[in-house]
């Protein structure tokens, strides 16, 4: 890799040979050099999760001018840590998590691994972006996101981020959006989550499914940006503390 050109880390939680991770890999490759570290399998739902009490090994898939393609046994956050840590010569310009089979919308970005691995990216202070289509086939047309993508992409090169935020873009499965709109966490959460069936034993299994219930519409959030045609582009923040809340507790009695 080349030190003038900028050095763009790409991953995903599909796994490396996912549709939406090469077509991003392909639709960014102009901006920068380019390394892919994604897992080798699907780890969809993992959000911040990291192995721990087993080792991981990565093995080089692909190598040509500008493009590094690399495959890792671990989860998403194992791949940016791995990759950071062990593998990359310098810290990257930026982090591209996605492109995602299915949405990120709303609370999904917390059990996301594609927005897993965009905060690890943010905790190296790497400026991170997650990438999600709201289409879960194999085959999903990724143009439309492709375009925004990298469209976000070439700004945060330009610009950065605040230390402690990345960005979550969510892209809804149409031909052409209606634009971007820079958007809340709708407040809601998923209710009736699990299907009930049994095993041929004859013993209860689960099957995780459930609807989303909104608690709130506020005019700015991102599922009402989504469901009238438009992307939805969400700052998310490492630091979760309340500090409204925080400056009320500094006044408590606890002992």
């Amino acid at each position: 890799m080349t030190n003038e050109r900028p050095l763009i880390l790409i991953t995903n939680d599909d796994g490396v040979a996912a549709k939406g991770i090469n077509e991003l890999a392909a639709c960014l490759r102009d901006l920068g050099d380019i390394v892919v570290f994604a897992p080798d399998g699907s780890r969809s739902g993992m959000s911040s999760a990291i192995t721990s009490t087993l080792p991981i090994k990565y093995s080089l898939r692909r190598k040509e001018e500008g493009l590094t393609v690399y495959s890792c046994t671990g989860t998403p956050v194992d791949c940016v840590k791995l990759a950071l840590n062990e593998v990359l010569d310098r810290m990257p310009d930026l982090l591209v998590s996605g492109i995602n089979h299915g949405g990120n919308m709303a609370i999904c970005v917390n059990y996301s691994g594609t927005m897993g691995a965009a905060a690890e990216g943010c905790i190296f202070r790497v400026p991170s972006l997650g990438v999600s289509l709201l289409d879960q086939s194999a085959d999903a047309d990724f143009s439309e996101s492709c375009r925004l993508g990298r469209r976000v992409a070439e700004l945060v090169l330009r610009d950065g981020l605040p230390d402690g935020t990345y960005l979550n873009l969510n892209v809804p499965k149409l031909p052409r959006v209606k634009g971007l709109k820079v958007c809340r966490q709708t407040d809601g959460r998923w209710t009736r989550e699990f299907k009930r069936s049994e095993n041929a034993a004859g013993e209860p299994v689960f099957w995780l499914t459930g609807s989303f219930e909104r608690s709130s519409d506020e005019p700015d959030d991102d599922l009402l940006a989504l469901d009238n045609g438009y992307a939805s582009l969400v700052p998310c923040k490492i630091d979760v503390t309340d500090y409204d809340f925080k400056a009320r507790m500094e006044g408590y009695e606890f002992i």
